[in-house]
């Protein structure tokens, strides 16, 4: 599934820009997010699963780890949720059109 074709975009229009994602993750990545979120890191498990997820869209990775500090700390938490959000109600939609 990891190989699946990017989806999206999500515009963002704060900062002038579509996110495409994949709709999987590695198990590695999904586990340093559920880690975050079982420590009660809800907003760090955020900006984590959007460095994880956010690609261009030539599949580029858009952010690095690197970058979680000035995404905590210069990015309005409402347009992390939002971009997350429509990721996450995208991806439920092909699940229901999957079938699973």
């Amino acid at each position: 599934m990891l190989s699946q074709d990017l989806k999206g975009p999500v515009n963002v229009p704060e900062w002038d820009l579509d996110v495409y994602w994949h709709p999987t993750n590695t198990l590695n990545e999904e586990s340093v997010i559920i880690e975050l979120q079982q420590q009660g890191k809800t907003t760090e498990a955020l900006v984590m699963s959007l460095i994880i997820k956010a690609k261009d869209a030539d599949g580029n990775k858009l952010f690095e780890l690197n970058d979680k500090i000035k995404l905590m700390r210069s990015v309005d938490p409402a347009v992390i949720l939002r971009i997350i959000t429509e990721m996450g109600s995208n991806d439920e939609e092909l699940e229901d059109t999957l079938g699973n």
